[in-house]
């Protein structure tokens, strides 16, 4: 049997549009044997962390970091990154962009996760965001997702609290 060009065009659009009325529809109520909800966990620790400024004669404004850090506390291990900083200003504005790549264990599970970093400062007053990038975990990382506040004491001392989801080991 031949088919001309437009009946399967809207053959096609009629099997997209009835898919994704069925993707559209609530998802069935639970059952006990569905896994539940990942549960929010806390890691907390200092840490220590060496910044490296790289020559760059074209950044024209924008600065490049090399980041090393140790990790100490729930997390125990290194990280190794790049910071991207620009737009600071006498007024104490600017931003910053930055990348680590964190190895060794999470409360006892090993692994590897990225960190994603973006900062603001508007007149000295700072916003920081820092996220697990999705699907970077590694080994018993793997599945990882979270978010992680930095806190600086007057004394320059630098610790962190991330708070994390894991899936239940096998």
């Amino acid at each position: 049997m031949k088919r001309n060009h437009g009946s399967l065009i809207a053959a096609g659009i009629i099997g997209f549009i009835l898919t994704g009325s069925i993707l559209a529809q609530p998802p069935a109520p639970s059952s006990p044997s569905q896994k539940e909800a990942p549960m929010i966990n806390h890691a907390t620790g200092p840490f220590d962390v060496k910044m490296h400024p790289q020559e760059d004669k074209d950044a024209d404004g924008i600065s490049r970091l090399l980041l090393d850090k140790q990790y100490h506390g729930d997390l125990e291990g290194t990280a190794k990154g790049q910071m991207l900083t620009g737009g600071m200003s006498a007024d104490k504005s600017g931003a910053y962009v930055a990348i680590e790549k964190f190895t060794g264990t999470l409360n006892g599970r090993s692994g590897t996760f990225v960190l994603h970093h973006t900062g603001i400062m508007t007149r000295g007053k700072p916003e920081l965001t820092i996220l697990v990038a999705p699907d970077s975990g590694t080994g018993q990382l793997s599945g990882i997702s979270g978010k992680m506040t930095i806190n600086i004491a007057a004394d320059g001392k630098h610790s962190y609290d991330l708070e994390y989801t894991l899936p239940a080991t096998p």
